[in-house]
């Protein structure tokens, strides 16, 4: 699904945020609630469904996926109101390459939870993966609504992306600066917005917001590859040499010099 509108580091734009129970953020955002099984005001069933869940999370985390969906599938029958119980479900069904189960299992927690941002930003995610990107956006919409939804830039930064792929660049355009005014470290949509403004050829433009993306990810190749892109374009060829040379330390051999075009 490669975002072809772009010049160098498009790859980048791909990597979508959703919820996925882990303590590594990598690619995705972590959102995931930590699930207090103490509470005393529960009743033995939702408190045996928390520890099932709680269970079920550090099954996917050690990489268990057929114990973490047996214990998730246990929290739900235990509470079938638990909604993170098919976040989690959807998230292996993902692992296991089943992306129509992942997606069914999106969907029957947003039903259980209608206006919960996490729950929007994962099915928009889920839609724009699936080649319905148009249809995704919406979703994003709904996930910024919530006002207690704590990543709304991350669901901006993803309706950016998918509106890209639908050839709304204005829009996505739109909507990566709204997630950086929210967070201007957003990576996702500096991504976007160094790449954009490359392709639509304001290098000015285009230099500032890679070097924030360099900023907060020196070592990134996409990032590196576009700056020298950039530099080139606006004629400091030492500029572009130098940000080369730094994308050949990291993968000697691996690297083609930019061309002009």
């Amino acid at each position: 699904m490669a975002v072809s509108l772009l010049a160098a580091g498009c790859n980048r734009l791909e990597r979508l945020s959703i919820v996925k129970p882990t303590a590594e953020r990598g690619d995705w955002t972590q959102v995931a609630p930590d699930y207090e099984v103490s509470d005393k005001g529960r009743t033995a069933a939702p408190m045996a469904a928390a520890q099932l869940l709680a269970s079920a999370g550090a099954a996917y985390r050690a990489g268990k996926m057929e114990q973490a969906a047996q214990q998730a599938q246990a929290a739900l029958k235990a509470d079938p109101a638990m909604a993170d119980a098919h976040t989690l479900l959807a998230a292996i069904a993902i692992e296991n390459s089943d992306q129509e189960a992942a997606g069914r299992h999106y969907q029957q927690a947003l039903a259980i939870a209608p206006g919960k941002g996490a729950y929007a930003n994962n099915y928009g995610t889920w839609l724009c993966s699936n080649g319905r990107a148009a249809e995704s956006l919406s979703w994003f919409d709904k996930a910024v609504a919530d006002p207690e939804y704590g990543t709304r830039a991350a669901a901006l930064a993803n309706a950016g992306t998918c509106a890209h792929r639908t050839g709304q660049l204005d829009l996505a355009e739109a909507y990566w600066r709204q997630a950086l005014a929210l967070e201007p470290t957003e990576m996702q949509s500096l991504a976007g917005m160094a790449n954009l403004q490359f392709a639509r050829a304001r290098y000015l433009e285009a230099r500032a917001f890679a070097e924030r993306w360099l900023g907060i990810a020196p070592t990134d190749r996409d990032a590196l590859q576009l700056a020298s892109q950039i530099e080139l374009k606006l004629g400091d060829t030492d500029a572009s040499t130098r940000y080369l040379q730094r994308l050949q330390a990291l993968s000697p051999g691996a690297i083609n010099a930019p061309r002009s075009q």
